[in-house]
């Protein structure tokens, strides 16, 4: 059953780069199971209009972080706090807790019997502790990459770098409760989602 009486069970999904957490997501969403979406919370809490955004703009420089349209310019954020940890900590104070509070509010408004909570750094932002289970989306890293490169038409060695930001292969295994393994076509990883699926219905209703 959920974690707290009374509330939807909460099953958290992520992945390392390239692994197809989106595309198991999307096989969720086509069961009928709502989806909160990490990175678009993340999106929303800096808005424009929105407070964050005018910190954000404060610190940095409006003409610099700020598109023409108002909007975050946030391939210049990127670049900002890359290489300087104090703006990276300084951003993360300023955003983990509203982006926390936003997937609340959203996961109180989800649908029984359970909803996913979709975020590629679940286990690196300890969002997991709003989860009942994990559901790790896994590939072998050879394979991460190789999607990668050909989804985002990018070099290895910038997908490496984001690899290497993120927890090992096997500290997400072995944090997750659930793996599905996405080494081979999407039909093989759709049949595992719909088992998962069953599984979780049978768990939570």
């Amino acid at each position: 059953m959920a974690a707290v009486p009374g509330k939807v069970a909460v099953v958290g999904i992520t992945g390392g780069i390239g692994s197809g957490k989106t595309a198991a997501t999307d096989r969720f969403a086509s069961h009928g199971i709502d989806i909160v979406d990490a990175d678009l919370m993340s999106r929303e809490v800096v808005k424009p209009g929105m407070p964050a955004l005018v910190a954000i703009a404060t610190r940095f420089g409006a003409d610099r972080i700020l598109l023409e349209d108002g909007s975050l310019n946030r391939r210049e954020l990127r670049h900002i706090i890359f290489d300087d940890a104090e703006h990276k900590s300084w951003l993360e104070a300023l955003l983990h807790p509203l982006i926390r509070q936003e997937i609340m509010n959203r996961l109180q408004a989800c649908k029984p019997p359970y909803c996913l909570l979709s975020s590629p750094l679940l286990l690196e932002t300890n969002q997991q502790k709003m989860c009942d289970r994990i559901l790790l989306i896994d590939a072998p890293e050879q394979l991460q990459l190789d999607r990668t490169q050909r989804r985002d038409n990018t070099s290895a060695d910038a997908v490496k770098a984001i690899m290497a930001s993120q927890l090992t292969r096997e500290q997400r295994q072995s944090m997750a409760d659930d793996i599905i393994t996405n080494d081979s076509d999407l039909l093989s990883l759709h049949a595992a989602v719909d088992k998962q699926h069953k599984l979780y219905l049978e768990h939570y209703s």
